[in-house]
């Protein structure tokens, strides 16, 4: 583990910066490790949302006074901020969606209505988030496409030699997330994409969990499509982002008809879409949910992504020393490469019970299936407590969580 003296990060003044931190839960202090869920938004985004609806909130690209434009600036501000932050070539690359789950819906709808067909395989792994799966069995029962899974062991760690051995003539599409939220495995997405290609098959990186834990550079990747989610970098719910290669945006269909997406709609000569990206942002989008979300991004490079990966690792290491004293206690997920989640089972007591226990101390933490029914399955399992860490946790909220779990436990024992 890194020693914590190694960490340059002033973590008092990164709390300072989240007002909910302060607040009292059961007449406890707040301890806050749902992160993996939803992470926690800093005065600076929480600002940028009151300053858009004080001062210009207006609709967009539409409008010639001053709030319009204003207001049109911003949001393609923001743009432009997500195309840094992953290293895009272009901002026409990025498409804003509301969040993960609808960017693999776009790209399943657009893209897979147009491309697949009775026959083609889509390969996703069993660690996917249901938002990775749903939508590619929807297409399974109305294309008739073939969906195969690539299988993981009992570290959680996917099977590199069983996915080289799915990759086929047939194969279309490969669908892998680039960290596990019920496992924390990071997986080898360079890899598995230059494997894909090596097939003649398009890549889509689910990257809500990682964005936040890391720096992704989807150049280097050669990602076909990358999606995240605002919410789990610290930014607004209800904002997200779609990266694509712009050759392969530019031959996609529209996915919704409206407003925006068009540049011309006619009755006696039909519609002319928009280009890319507006092409796939039909109606009035989430202008304040944006601009927050670029605001987010600000404020995780002003702090450093490095610096954020490093503490949040030293967390992890801490919270796995700590967890693994506890009697009777299993991590579920056990990987060489991880972010910054440990989910575990305890011997004669359910998460549920221990969720709800330990919420009156004042610790919040996720139980459940965590959207990945699969692979909890594979465990032999239908739930698990998970606790998931960010730049704002301390070592000390990590120990006054494994007492918390040990009060809990010696109640349900």
């Amino acid at each position: 583990m890194t020693a914590l003296t190694d960490l340059t990060l002033d973590v008092a003044a990164v709390r300072a910066d989240f007002p909910i931190l302060d607040r009292e839960v059961h007449g406890k202090p707040l301890i806050y490790l749902d992160n993996a869920a939803t992470s926690q938004t800093p005065s600076a985004v929480i600002e940028s949302l009151s300053d858009y609806y004080r001062r210009y909130n207006a609709n967009i690209h539409r409008g010639l006074h001053t709030l319009a434009d204003e207001a049109t600036a911003a949001y393609e501000g923001a743009r432009t901020k997500i195309q840094a932050h992953l290293n895009a070539t272009s901002a026409r690359e990025i498409v804003m969606t509301r969040g993960t789950t609808e960017a693999i819906n776009l790209v399943a709808n657009s893209w897979g209505r147009a491309n697949l067909a009775a026959g083609d395989e889509v390969i996703v792994s069993l660690m996917e988030h249901h938002s990775n799966i749903v939508p590619w069995q929807l297409l399974e029962r109305t294309l008739g496409i073939v969906i195969r899974v690539i299988p993981v062991d009992e570290r959680g760690v996917l099977d590199l030699e069983a996915y080289r051995g799915m990759l086929n003539e047939r194969t279309r599409l490969v669908c892998v997330n680039h960290v596990s939220n019920a496992l924390g495995t990071v997986n080898p997405v360079a890899e598995i994409i230059r494997e894909a290609h090596a097939a003649d098959a398009r890549v889509l990186i689910d990257g809500a969990q990682a964005v936040p834990h890391q720096s992704v550079d989807v150049q280097s990747l050669d990602a076909d499509f990358y999606v995240f989610s605002g919410h789990k970098v610290y930014g607004p719910l209800g904002i997200g982002a779609l990266y694509a290669k712009a050759s392969i945006l530019e031959s996609m269909p529209p996915w919704q008809g409206g407003g925006e997406m068009i540049s011309r709609v006619s009755f006696d000569r039909g519609t002319e879409f928009a280009g890319i990206p507006h092409r796939f942002e039909a109606g009035t989008p989430a202008v304040a949910e944006a601009i927050g979300l670029g605001a987010a991004l600000d404020w995780v490079n002003a702090i450093g992504i490095e610096r954020l990966a490093a503490w949040e690792q030293w967390l992890l290491g801490h919270a796995t020393e700590r967890l693994e004293r506890i009697d009777g206690l299993r991590i579920i997920g056990t990987a060489p490469e991880k972010a910054s989640v440990a989910s575990f089972v305890v011997d004669g007591a359910h998460a549920q019970d221990i969720g709800l226990l330990i919420d009156q101390l004042g610790v919040a933490i996720r139980t459940g299936h965590h959207c990945a029914q699969p692979v909890l399955a594979h465990f032999g399992l239908d739930a698990t407590c998970r606790a998931s860490f960010a730049v704002y946790n301390t070592p000390e909220e990590i120990d006054a969580f494994a007492d918390a779990l040990e009060h809990v436990l010696g109640m349900l024992r």
